[in-house]
């Protein structure tokens, strides 16, 4: 248990620590039990606000003395009460000071001390826990790794609103992600926790608040177990309705948002909720107003960013509430140099997070142009929005060039602006440098974008290809990541729609034969898909199908063999097919398919397949092929009645399906 210090102590720290700071921790050795309890007594009263004392006392070693008074049977239940208060001061103090505590094993020992059947000893086990688990220092995954403690947790729930309050604070600072929710879901979490939302003290009902927005937050199994718990017959999210009224302080209204937001998320409340569009909602804008503190305005920000993410309703409602599209520009000039911020410490602070306020911003930017054309062009109005996005894109911050990407993204969207306000600030600038070198996450939002900036009414669409787009993009189907394999193929797919013959052949050349194969037989269907749409783009136009059937037709064929032999959807086979039927079109390239008696059979088989997209793609193939004007038709055609295709024409034409009998 001891914790031995690893190198002597240096001169300089010596003369630093003082000999009264020494006379409290040797106090601590003394054989008189009263005067050791006096010692601790007069040690909590020396560190209380003193974080020089603090240090000075970890140095010299008290912590492992506490620890040991604290974990003696023969202690009294006062002595131990008092040491676990002393260590709780101690970890009120620096991260380095919480170091020093987690090193000497502190947790166990104060998981230990909760087993005492004395409350008040419980209670200072308890804060003390409290205390180091908010650290950022202390790992969360601590608290698990004895199955039995949270259930001993969860009994003393019962036991003191100062319980109630520390464990609560525990468990939400504890938990984080779908593993955490889960141990404490199945522990009895909500059960336990509910009645505490009108408990008569103001902190156990935020804190047991704050608990159920991180149960609740991505978790469908929590959400709609929530929206059916009723506490002195009041159901949970009524509850959670009061608690957002203006009268309520602005945590409990924040709080109590982000545990709706989660529930209408994960669909235990619908969108169309009064709840959510007459109080959530207009709560949460109030959030965004500039006479909120900075942190107030990031959180309202980012919850609604969640809330209205995916619903286009609630998209419109967000922005015609309280000019939100207006109000959101603030974000971008805090802190100005005529803020009206007095407070100094308070202008420090601001001026070191205003970074926050931007990724806020753009954020939720982003999900109120997710889909509504109006709503776009009312955005990238609002004074300098575009130079913001440009600026975001080069930010020291890594949040807030993703949350710039991911605004861009949203507003590439719109065939309107990509003509106009994208093309006017030359955005395809700072993405592609965005993309040379950037983390995953960021390169996955950007390629995206990419993609809507290479559609082919995008006048960026040039100036791309020329700053070597191919390159980098063929270089991204090779990633491990799958989102960065399919947005890469997809760029190329519509890089190479409509294309001159010197792009597309700069694509196949740039993706190379083996690579094509690798992405043909990728274990996503969206990667096959995209790749088989690259094809089509590619082999569009009469020269350019018989220019890249002459030099990669025996590649190409081979792919398209081994797709319509292989166990694919029906969407994917039709879009084989439709290569085909390119190919088919093609002058001199036609003839790879009708020496191809293999690929004939196939065309033939599927023309009487039961599903009539397949039955229809085979038709366009085998139209394209006996086309009468063009040279050789009459014997393609023999050959073509010679395998029967005319008497599967005949039974065709007498189909229910209006388009197979046309054809």
């Amino acid at each position: 248990m001891a914790c031995v210090l690893e190198a002597p102590l240096r001169m300089s720290v010596l003369s630093e620590v003082t000999a009264s700071s020494r006379h409290y921790v040797d106090r601590l050795f003394d054989l008189d039990p009263q005067k050791v309890l006096q010692g601790v007594i007069d040690m909590k009263n020396a560190v209380i606000g003193n974080n020089k004392q603090k240090a000075n006392l970890i140095v010299l070693g008290a912590v492992p003395r506490l620890l040991y008074l604290l974990q003696q049977e023969t202690s009294s239940t006062e002595l131990r009460t008092e040491c676990a208060v002393v260590l709780g001061s101690l970890a009120m103090g620096t991260e380095n000071n919480v170091k020093s505590l987690l090193d000497c094993h502190i947790i166990p020992a104060l998981l230990q001390g909760l087993l005492s059947p004395d409350l008040k000893f419980i209670e200072a086990c308890l804060r003390c826990l409290r205390t180091i688990f908010i650290s950022p220092v202390t790992p969360e995954d601590l608290l698990y790794t004895d199955a039995t403690v949270i259930s001993h947790l969860m009994a003393l729930l019962s036991r003191s609103r100062y319980t109630q309050e520390y464990i609560c604070q525990i468990f939400s600072h504890c938990c984080k992600g779908p593993d955490h929710q889960t141990v404490l879901f199945n522990h009895g979490a909500v059960q336990n926790i509910a009645h505490l939302l009108v408990s008569t003290s103001y902190k156990v009902r935020m804190q047991a608040l704050k608990c159920f927005s991180v149960l609740a937050f991505e978790n469908p199994q929590v959400s709609m177990t929530l929206v059916n718990v009723s506490v002195d017959g009041e159901l949970l999210p009524q509850i959670f309705v009061k608690m957002l009224q203006r009268d309520k302080p602005i945590e409990m209204q924040l709080t109590s948002a982000k545990c709706l937001t989660s529930m209408c998320r994960a669909g235990a409340i619908r969108t169309d909720d009064p709840c959510i569009v007459l109080k959530t909602l207009p709560c949460l804008v109030r959030m965004c107003s500039k006479d909120r503190l900075l942190e107030e305005r990031v959180e309202g920000a980012e919850t609604l960013a969640y809330l209205i993410e995916t619903d286009v309703e609630l998209q419109r409602m967000a922005s015609i509430t309280d000019h939100l599209i207006v109000m959101l520009a603030d974000y971008f000039k805090y802190p100005s140099s005529v803020s009206a911020i007095t407070d100094i410490k308070r202008l420090d602070h601001d001026l070191k997070h205003a970074h926050e306020l931007r990724q806020a911003a753009f954020k939720l930017y982003a999900s109120l142009g997710a889909n509504d054309e109006d709503i776009r062009k009312k955005i990238i109005e609002t004074e300098n929005m575009m130079d913001r996005i440009v600026n975001g894109l080069s930010e020291s911050s890594i949040k807030v060039r993703l949350a710039a990407v991911r605004c861009l993204h949203s507003l590439s969207r719109s065939v309107q602006q990509l003509r106009t306000s994208f093309q006017d600030h030359a955005v395809w600038k700072p993405l592609m440098k965005v993309l040379q070198n950037a983390p995953n996450e960021i390169l996955v939002v950007a390629s995206s974008t990419l993609c809507n900036l290479l559609l082919e009414f995008s006048p960026s669409k040039e100036p791309i290809l020329e700053s070597g787009a191919i390159e980098l993009l063929c270089s991204l189907t090779q990633s491990e990541n799958l989102a960065l394999r399919v947005n890469g193929i997809w760029a190329l797919m519509n890089m190479a729609f409509q294309a001159e013959q010197k792009i597309k052949s700069d694509i196949l050349r740039g993706l190379s034969t083996e690579q094509l194969f690798q992405l043909l037989s990728d274990s996503d269907v969206n990667v096959l898909m995209k790749t088989l749409g690259l094809l089509r783009n590619l082999l569009s136009t009469r020269p350019h199908i018989d220019h890249i059937m002459s030099t990669h037709g025996k590649q190409i064929m081979q792919a398209v063999t081994l797709i319509l032999e292989g166990e694919h959807n029906i969407e994917v086979k039709e879009q084989t097919l439709c290569i085909l039927a390119n190919i088919a079109d093609g002058t001199t390239a036609k003839e790879l398919i009708m020496t191809n008696d293999d690929i004939l059979q196939k065309i033939k088989y599927y023309m009487s397949h039961s599903n009539a997209k397949l039955q229809l793609a085979a038709m366009f193939c085998i139209s394209n092929l006996i086309w009468n004007e063009e040279e050789g038709s009459q014997e393609r055609q023999d050959k073509l009645r010679d395998m029967g295709i005319v008497d599967i024409l005949h039974k065709l034409s007498q189909s229910s399906d209006p388009n197979l009998c046309d054809k």
